[in-house]
């Protein structure tokens, strides 16, 4: 399928304020909008028909219209877009999350909602369009090119690493299980839809992203199929980070067991500001590299939005390509179809990246990289003075719910060299679940211990897996072993895999530990 260079579609709902406002669609200017994450409340206010994927169909929500007080009629004033199908009501994964604050607990009752509204009067009508809108995308392409369709999944309005409340570090808005939960119902819809590829995209937060790739395998183990997933990252600025503060390098580290068919970066940046992360990616990853940039940077005064015109992304573009960094090139925030058309133009000729192999080695990641076989000839330095067994003051520290003076602990373990932070609560007095969560919320909100990996220590599985769900970054599993027999053994091997976790694998079985050398090889 990448056998040359692509370079034929922006993807679904990248710019949904911009195609509203200029009446411009996503596949070569189709026309209505159609958004797959529909998650820009613009657009709506913007006067767009708005398409929401779901279970699917693509389903038209009609021009919202403003009272005299200017606000939207009816109530619904949050970021979301319903679809209708059968006579059930799906909506998408972000207002899902924001359905708890209006009270609203089932699709039934949004679905008498939307009656009121007026969304749902002709279900056969809708149900004609949303064949016609799926026929129309697949063949939206040049005749002579084969029309793939990418299902978007986006970030969501939510970040699971990072506390909205600066007054409570420790908390978060949303929970790794809540979005693994709205992120598969979309992903089960899309495949239902006939989407081609699932593409996870802007993220900002890699445990979002992660939550996702959870869910997206779930769905593949269940249904015993897979999609190809390329995986799309958002460098927001010149430091050459996520929002939540990862590097590029880190980034992949933490999502590489999930074996995407390409990765990339979008959004946030034109292709002159992603090059040096776009070459970063190429040399780190070994998978196929894509980039849709936006239009350059903002600029209110442009026509646009944008400051590039067609011309000016296409030969930024061009640029990377013919540095060997790219196998598939498109348009993010501010692109047009003649940006699209200029892309493809220019690219045309261009050779695609040829992905190298990268050596086998241990690779993890906090905020920054960290790869073991860097370090020839020295060990790694695992910290464990943040380990209830191994340290009276940092088990006093927690007993006294001084979870700020434990942090101190782990702070001055990374500033005296260590390499991985060792967290264990593994205590018959403390709640060593909730405990674990709220260290490592705490610990990812401090930068200076955040950028080294974090080995989650305990002998409960409970507990490891409710510190896996707090990592964005690849940490280490301490440990599993075949003490409860090889089921459940090669069940929480695939999990912490699922997770994106090394692991440490203790020579137990059944029988207890092993002592000597011939029954350490035997479990091994």
């Amino acid at each position: 399928m990448i056998d040359r260079m692509v370079a034929a579609y922006q993807f679904a709902a990248i710019d949904p304020y911009r195609a509203a406002t200029h009446n411009k669609g996503i596949m070569n200017g189709i026309d209505p909008l159609i958004v797959a994450t529909g998650n820009d409340w613009r657009a709506i206010e913007a006067g767009a028909h708005v398409w929401a994927v779901r279970k699917g169909h693509y389903t038209s929500l009609t021009t919202w219209e403003k009272d005299g007080s200017g606000r939207l009629i009816g109530t619904l004033e949050l970021p979301m877009a319903v679809g209708i199908v059968g006579g059930a009501t799906k909506t998408h994964p972000l207002a899902k999350l924001a359905l708890k604050i209006l009270n609203i607990h089932s699709a039934a009752e949004l679905a008498q909602i939307c009656v009121a509204l007026g969304l749902a009067q002709n279900m056969a009508a809708m149900r004609a369009l949303a064949t016609e809108g799926i026929q129309r995308g697949h063949m939206a392409l040049h005749a002579r090119n084969i029309a793939i369709v990418a299902g978007a999944i986006g970030p969501t309005n939510r970040t699971a690493s990072i506390s909205p409340d600066v007054n409570d570090p420790g908390y978060r808005a949303v929970t790794f299980d809540e979005l693994v939960t709205v992120y598969r119902e979309q992903v089960e819809g899309l495949i239902e839809g006939g989407v081609d590829i699932l593409l996870p995209e802007t993220t900002f937060d890699t445990l979002n992203l992660k939550a996702a790739l959870f869910a997206i395998e779930q769905v593949f183990e269940d249904t015993s199929e897979r999609l190809p997933v390329m995986v799309s990252v958002t460098i927001t600025d010149a430091s050459g980070r996520t929002l939540s503060g990862q590097t590029t390098e880190a980034f992949w580290n933490s999502i590489a067991h999930t074996k995407p068919f390409t990765v990339g970066i979008n959004c946030a940046l034109g292709a002159h500001e992603m090059a040096p992360y776009i070459r970063e990616l190429s040399r780190c990853s070994d998978t196929f590299v894509h980039c849709y940039p936006n239009a350059g940077l903002p600029n209110p005064l442009s026509e646009s939005g944008y400051d590039e015109r067609p011309e000016d992304t296409a030969l930024a573009l061009r640029d990377l390509a013919e540095q060997g960094l790219l196998n598939v090139a498109g348009g993010c925030c501010g692109t047009t179809p003649a940006h699209l058309e200029a892309i493809i133009e220019a690219l045309r000729d261009c050779p695609p990246r040829v992905p190298e192999q990268r050596k086998i080695t241990l690779r993890l990641s906090g905020l920054e990289p960290f790869e073991a076989s860097d370090r020839t000839g020295q060990l790694v330095m695992v910290g464990e003075r943040t380990n209830v067994m191994g340290s009276p003051k940092f088990k006093k520290l927690i007993k006294e719910d001084d979870f700020e003076g434990a942090l101190s602990l782990a702070r001055q373990q990374v500033e005296n060299g260590a390499n991985v932070i060792d967290v264990c609560f593994d205590e018959g007095l403390l709640d060593s679940e909730d405990c674990m969560r709220r260290f490592l919320n705490l610990l990812a909100v401090d930068p200076d211990i955040a950028r080294v990996p974090v080995m989650v220590d305990s002998s409960k599985w409970t507990v490891l897996e409710e510190g896996l769900k707090c990592l964005q970054g690849k940490g280490i599993v301490n440990s599993i072993s075949l003490k409860a027999g090889e089921e459940e053994f090669l069940k929480q091997a695939r999990l912490c895999r699922r997770y994106g976790a090394a692991a440490v694998v203790m020579a137990f079985d059944e029988k207890g530990q092993a002592a000597t050398v011939e029954e350490k090889v035997a479990i091994a």
